[in-house]
């Protein structure tokens, strides 16, 4: 399954952070691109098991899916 990412450079701790908007709270990071995209993808077996454990909705079950944006 594919998962849209959002990878942001964080000044702080000099690297990359990596956040799954369809997967809320799922996020990792990473000194490198590639390195926080290869974590991101830890991070996401880990909150699906997490999910599937607890025997929460998984998202892929929708039909489908929307991401949208909101200007405040």
């Amino acid at each position: 399954m594919k998962y849209k990412v959002l990878i942001m450079f964080d000044k702080e701790c000099n690297g990359y952070v990596v956040d799954v908007p369809e997967l809320n709270g799922c996020i990792s990071q990473g000194k490198t691109i590639d390195e926080a995209l290869e974590n991101i993808k830890d991070a996401i077996k880990g909150w699906l098991t997490v999910e599937k454990k607890h025997s929460r909705m998984d998202k892929s079950e929708f039909e489908s899916f929307f991401l949208g944006e909101v200007t405040v």
